[in-house]
């Protein structure tokens, strides 16, 4: 279970309240605890006799993840062999998840199946279920900026739950949830919705959970949040709290969000998000004054990507977005969330403010690159680079198997980082395996891959293709052709590994 920490404050008033009148004036108000129809709405018990009967039904489609996975600490010299070797060391955690269908397919939180300095996927995921029947399982796709994963065991028959409309959730709703805390196994909590939409600063499409009291530790991390009809109104994902253990602050996925993404997931496809291309950041106080604007109100335009969706609809650095697709821009309402819920393709207004002056400019949502992408605008050569210990993708398992690399497309915005030509086409190495043959003939993090064999390589898969084909042909390496900064591109044959 991630967990925020937070630190609460309370002033504690001491007082004796004093009764003005005695009788209430005519035509004055009922208070809302005198209404007729409250005696309805709230039973005698004040609450369910037992939630026992629904958890009898609920449970067994509640699973428990243990993994495990590969961290390398550092490196060693082997003074036998003269060469750098890993060191690494077996690493083990866990949370929860739940059955979607009856073949198999497992909801949980990606970070449960994380690790890593960069959220590699782990080694190996076991789910256990309530039988204590264990199964692995195989990681069928995640999604980081949802914080979603979906699972599968090769099994038939199994129970499993569905999804309520989340939509439909009310706050002081009762809820129920079940998951695995602090390695305790299958553990039923419950309590209330403490609030809908809640915003926790964390920007983006997500920033919109179910706050509930219900206690959730550790371990309960991808596990289902119930409403009293079964089916799944969020998943538990993480809490705030100052000692890291519940203080009855705590937050859920919506399913209606999920959903999208978990079916996007479940068909091999990447969750499709709306991107406008530029690097916003609120509206201080202080920028406020400075422009004449009223707080809380806007984001100022401080980048904008060449080419992109806002440079096309004509938008600036120093435009303060006020509105897009006639929804206030505001710190609950934030651009980001406005717009990575948008359709990609969507036509949308775009208000601004400009040196003073209302205007409005209309924009083509654009879709939003992969997280990896994006990151990669920011790369930094001389950061740590680690191979992730379970590539992704049969291209990127080639590549990191056979030439010990991993590798990523090298955009213009990493070509600038790295100090080579921005038009430069080819693939940059994100990492190196100290005991690979890259490594011992000096390749590393930063280098860019121009070619192959003679052929332009672009991606991880253009690159695999070279390499199976020099397999094919058996040959023992391959000959890439090498650009770094201030020098020119040079010819390195690689020894391909078997």
């Amino acid at each position: 279970m991630r967990y925020v920490y937070g630190i609460t404050s309370a002033l504690l008033v001491g007082g004796t309240a004093l009764a003005l009148a005695t009788q209430s004036p005519v035509g004055a108000q009922v208070a809302q605890n005198e209404k007729s129809e409250f005696a309805r709405v709230v039973p005698r018990a004040g609450a369910p006799e037992s939630f026992a009967d629904l958890v009898d039904q609920l449970q067994p489609a509640v699973v428990n993840i243990s993994t495990k996975q590969e961290v390398t600490l550092g490196v060693r010299l082997n003074p036998f062999a003269g060469t750098r070797e890993p060191i690494t060391q077996e690493q083990q955690g866990g949370g929860s998840g739940f059955l979607i269908s009856d073949d198999g397919y497992i909801v949980t939180n990606n970070h449960v199946i994380s690790g890593g300095p960069r959220g590699e996927a782990v080694n190996e995921v076991t789910v256990i279920l309530t039988n204590r029947q264990e199964y692995r399982a195989k990681i069928v796709g995640r999604d980081a900026a949802s914080d979603l994963a979906v699972l599968k065991i090769d099994a038939k028959g199994l129970p499993f739950v569905k999804f309520a409309d989340s939509n439909k959730a009310r706050v002081g709703d009762w809820v129920v949830a079940i998951g695995n805390p602090l390695g305790l196994g299958s553990t039923v909590t419950a309590g209330i919705i403490s609030a809908v939409q809640r915003n926790i600063g964390q920007g983006g499409a997500y920033d919109r959970y179910i706050q509930t009291d219900t206690a959730i530790n550790r371990g309960n991390s991808g596990g289902p949040l119930f409403d009293l009809a079964g089916n799944v109104v969020g998943i538990n994902n993480m809490l705030i709290s100052p000692v890291g253990a519940n203080i009855g602050v705590n937050f859920a996925i919506p399913a209606d969000a999920a959903i999208p993404v978990i079916n996007a997931l479940r068909s091999g496809e990447r969750p499709q998000r709306g991107y406008l291309g530029i690097g916003i950041a609120p509206v201080s106080e202080d920028m406020a004054s400075a422009l004449g604007l009223a707080k809380n109100r806007g984001e100022i335009v401080q980048r904008v990507e060449d080419g992109g969706a806002a440079a096309k609809a004509g938008l600036k650095r120093g435009d303060v977005v006020v509105k897009v697709a006639d929804r206030e821009v505001t710190p609950q309402q934030t651009l980001s969330y406005i717009v990575s819920n948008t359709k990609p393709g969507t036509r949308i207004p775009v208000d601004i403010i400009r040196d003073g002056k209302e205007m409005r400019v209309t924009a083509v949502v654009a879709t939003r690159p992969p997280e990896e992408e994006l990151a990669g605008a920011s790369f930094d050569p001389e950061a740590e680079g680690n191979l992730p210990d379970d590539a992704e993708g049969a291209a990127d398992k080639t590549v990191q198997d056979r030439l010990g690399m991993a590798v990523q497309p090298l955009t213009a915005a990493i070509a600038r980082s790295l100090g080579v030509d921005a038009n430069s086409k080819g693939v940059v190495i994100a990492a190196v395996a100290a005991n690979s043959d890259a490594g011992r003939k000096g390749l590393r993090r930063g280098d860019v891959i121009l070619t192959a064999n003679r052929v332009s390589v672009t991606s991880a898969d253009a690159l695999a293709s070279v390499v199976n084909d020099a397999r094919k042909a058996n040959r023992d390496a391959v000959a890439l052709e090498i650009l770094r900064r201030g020098q020119q591109p040079a010819f390195i044959a690689i020894r391909l590994k078997n």
